[in-house]
């Protein structure tokens, strides 16, 4: 498992890989354009190239851009629905450019409509965007956390988008720890995130689970509130070992999305922290635990990233 975290890109997009070096990332995840605001960056040309150059430099294996937060793809308002598809399809034009290996974006909400309403509306939208992908690139739905209809919240609603697209070759999914915590679904229980690594199995398949967002929470499980806490410093605790250590996940790049000390992101403290978590859950579930059941994934290698 390759850890790092969502970092600045102000200066310069390529700035982002230098303070992943910084910190001892060993993936990094950013924003293409400013958070809070529609309009897209003109990256120069230079900052793409030296991205991909320092990338290779400092031996940054993933790379994710996180779509606009802004972004609603089941909007029923016309103007956030165009600007939503245009701005996604920015972002993945530009994460092609810099070689990157995904963009993980949150679908929206329905608003109340319900996701059949507008489920015709995130196909198109989604079709229009994936169109940007090639094989390198792909494009990852979130599960997501919150109330308001918010799109994603179950596994049962990623697997419905997977299939309304045809189960598209570069369509895949992220797991984010804390909004399945969010969510109701205890991810510090081995037979509860068991039975989620099933459900995904079965119903996506394991090969479509491409990264993983690692955050504790600050509100307690089935709280459908999506507010991130530092690894041990949240509801979670230790038991965010559990899901680190799960085995359907070694292999995947996990990106941490906390405040840090000082509000700012991850510090290089942090990942220690993530890395020592990590290892100490993996050793304590080899002790303890018995040979775990097969799934699909067994029968087939993990595409590479």
């Amino acid at each position: 498992m390759r850890f790092g975290a969502h970092l600045s890109s102000a200066g310069g997009i390529d700035t982002a890989i230098d303070r992943a070096a910084a910190i001892g990332a060993e993936c990094v995840q950013v924003f293409t354009q400013s958070p809070r605001m529609w309009r897209p960056t003109a990256h120069a040309p230079e900052a793409i190239e030296r991205f991909r150059a320092r990338r290779a430099e400092v031996k940054i294996g993933g790379v994710a851009c996180h779509a606009l937060y802004l972004c609603n793809l089941g909007a029923g308002d016309r103007e956030v629905y165009d600007r939503s598809v245009k701005t996604m399809v920015a972002t993945v034009e530009v994460a092609t450019r810099i070689e990157a290996d995904a963009v993980i974006f949150h679908v929206g909400s329905h608003l109340g409509a319900g996701l059949d309403a507008c489920m015709k509306g995130i196909v198109k939208a989604l079709t229009t965007i994936l169109k940007g992908c090639d094989d390198r690139t792909w494009l990852l739905i979130e599960n997501s956390a919150g109330a308001g209809g918010t799109i994603g919240r179950s596994i049962d609603e990623l697997a419905r988008l997977v299939d309304a697209l045809a189960r598209h070759r570069r369509l895949g999914i992220c797991l984010d720890s804390c909004h399945l915590w969010a969510s109701g679904y205890d991810v510090t229980d081995r037979e509860t995130l068991d039975a989620v690594v099933a459900e995904v199995d079965e119903t996506i398949g394991l090969d479509r689970l491409r990264a993983l967002h690692v955050n504790d929470s600050v509100p307690p499980l089935g709280s459908n509130r999506d507010r991130h806490a530092d690894v041990l410093a949240g509801a979670m605790g230790k038991g965010l070992g559990t899901f680190l250590a799960h085995p359907a996940f070694q292999g995947l790049d996990a990106y941490l999305e906390t405040p840090g000390p000082d509000g700012h992101g991850p510090v290089k403290a942090d990942l220690q922290r993530v890395r020592r978590l990590h290892k100490r859950a993996l050793a304590a579930a080899e002790a303890q635990a018995p040979a775990r059941p097969a799934t699909r994934r067994d029968e087939r290698a993990r595409p590479s990233l």
